[in-house]
Parts: structure tokens; C-alpha cells; sequence
């Protein structure tokens, strides 16, 4: 599949002078939904994909082969630009070339690589940091091992939340230098670092959350391009499965189940119409 217009569309929604609210996405149909309801981004987190993929918690426990198959199978649905968590990028700096190469090829748009200290390591009592000099290289690895030049790479800091301020606006500018074409901040965030931050940021800025700190338009006005509301999709399709069988389980009888799809919404999220109309067209 040809993947390029996508990633120009990416590049268009994060080059804006609004900041958006990504769909977070966890399969196919989901990211069709996000899409069929106007969502300009899609979101693929790492918990996200440990949850949907593994049925595990958020401890880097997902390999990046699985994760790179969930991205693909999300983005062969449709037509919606993916943005992805690809954590730590799965190792060392030649990992996260690898990680750039199979994200690629799986049609995602836009790929963060973070500097924290990933998987835990024995007798951690708090997350770390990679020291400044591995944390470059990991982003000049992941700019060298891109291929598709309208992929949008993107440095991923928690310096804020496990080191302070003066290390998060260090670590943003030797990002920005080294030439990523985003930045993403992951935690410990206030006004007046992301103000400081907006004073020498030249590149577009992405947080987690961000609605403590000011509506969309403030973040907007102060170079945010995209704020992660959280992954309550995935979250509330747990809760419905659950509610579901517990249903049934307990003798509901199917007929009477609550916050069922109706046969026209299954039959949009499948494209069922599609399939019937390359039916009749190839195969009668």
C-alpha cells in the first residue's frame, strides 16, 4: 500500500496553528470509527497495544514485532494518519533504527522515540532518564533509518516529570537540533515551562493531557499541535465486553442486551457494502 499521502496529511494537521485532539485507537475498527467521525489523527499508545495484543499491563512485556503488526493492521483499514508510542524504541539506538524501518513499513505517519529508561531495570524504585548523549543518538539513529522523508519523527521527553524544567528545555533544544520534526512531553508539565518552552521551540509541541494546564486554544496559541486526551476507548470497549457477557452469563436473553451495534452501524464499521458491490463485481 502506498503510504505517503497520510504522513503529508500528518504533517499538515501538526503544521497548523490548532491544537488537536488525536482518536486513540487500539484495531481496525476503531480506527475506521475515529476516522467515519471526522478524527484528523489517529493515536496508537504502547500500553495501548500491550492491552489490546497481550491482555498485559504497561511494562514494555510487547515486542516491537507485535506492535509493528498492530500499526499495520490499523492503518490497512483505512486512511486515517497514525501516530504511534513506540516507547523506548525497543532497545539501543541500532533498536530504534530497526523500530523506524518496521513502523515505516507498516504505514504509520508519525513515530515519538522516548529518552526514559526502558524496560524496568532490577531494584527500580523510580523511573530515569537515558543520559542526554544516548538520548541523541537515539534520535539522530531514528532520523538516519528513515526512509519515506514525509515520516514525521518525534523526541519524547519525560524529563519534566522525573528531572525538572531545566533538564526538559535542555533536552528540547538538543532534539530540536538534532533535527526531529516534533517534539512530544510526557508529564510534568505547567504554564510557565510550557511557555519557556514556546520561546525557543521552533518545531511543532505535543503533550499528554494538557487540559490542567488550558483549553485548546491556549495550548494552540502556545504551539501545542496535538494533546492526548488518555485511551478511555479501549477502556470503555472492556467495560461493553464485560457488561456483555456478564449479561448473557447471567441469562439475559441476547435480544434484550443494552448498547448493542445496530446491524447498520456493524455494517458501515465492516464496509459491508463495499464487499457486496467487489462481490457482484468479480465474482458473478
Amino acid at each position: 500500500m502506498h503510504w505517503t499521502d497520510r504522513r503529508e496529511r500528518y504533517r499538515a494537521a501538526i503544521g497548523g496553528n490548532e491544537c488537536l485532539h488525536p482518536g486513540s485507537v487500539f484495531d481496525a475498527i476503531s480506527a475506521r470509527i475515529a476516522e467515519e467521525l471526522g478524527f484528523e489523527v489517529g493515536m496508537f499508545a504502547g500500553s495501548i497495544g500491550s492491552f489490546s495484543v497481550l491482555g498485559n499491563p504497561d511494562l514494555i512485556l510487547l515486542t516491537l514485532t507485535e506492535f509493528a503488526h498492530q500499526a499495520y493492521r490499523i492503518n490497512r483499514a483505512g486512511k486515517l494518519p497514525l501516530m504511534v508510542d513506540a516507547d523506548h524504541g525497543y532497545g539501543n539506538a541500532l533498536n530504534v533504527m530497526r523500530t523506524i524501518q518496521e513502523l515505516e513499513t507498516a504505514g504509520v505517519a508519525g513515530i515519538m522515540i522516548e529518552d526514559t529508561v526502558l524496560p524496568r531495570t532490577f531494584a527500580e524504585t523510580k523511573p530515569g532518564l537515558v543520559s542526554r548523549e544516548e538520548g541523541i543518538g537515539k534520535m539522530r539513529a531514528a532520523l538516519a533509518a528513515r526512509e519515506d522523508k514525509s515520516l514525521v519523527i518525534i523526541g519524547r521527553t519525560s524529563a519534566a516529570a522525573i528531572a525538572g524544567p531545566e533538564e526538559c528545555l535542555i533536552r528540547a533544544r538538543n532534539y530540536q537540533k538534532e533535527g526531529v520534526d516534533a517534539l512530544f512531553f510526557a508529564g510534568g508539565m505547567t504554564r510557565e515551562l510550557l511557555e519557556a518552552l514556546h520561546a525557543e521551540i521552533r518545531i511543532p509541541m505535543m503533550m499528554g493531557g494538557g487540559g490542567e494546564i488550558g483549553d485548546k486554544a491556549y495550548l494552540g496559541s502556545q504551539g501545542v499541535r496535538i494533546a492526548l486526551q488518555g485511551h478511555q476507548p479501549f477502556s470503555a470497549a472492556v467495560q461493553a465486553t464485560y457488561d456483555t457477557l456478564k449479561a448473557l452469563r447471567d441469562g439475559v436473553k441476547p435480544s434484550e442486551l443494552k448498547g448493542v451495534a445496530s446491524a447498520a452501524t456493524m455494517a458501515k464499521v465492516t464496509r459491508e457494502g463495499q464487499f457486496k458491490s467487489w462481490t457482484e463485481k468479480f465474482m458473478t
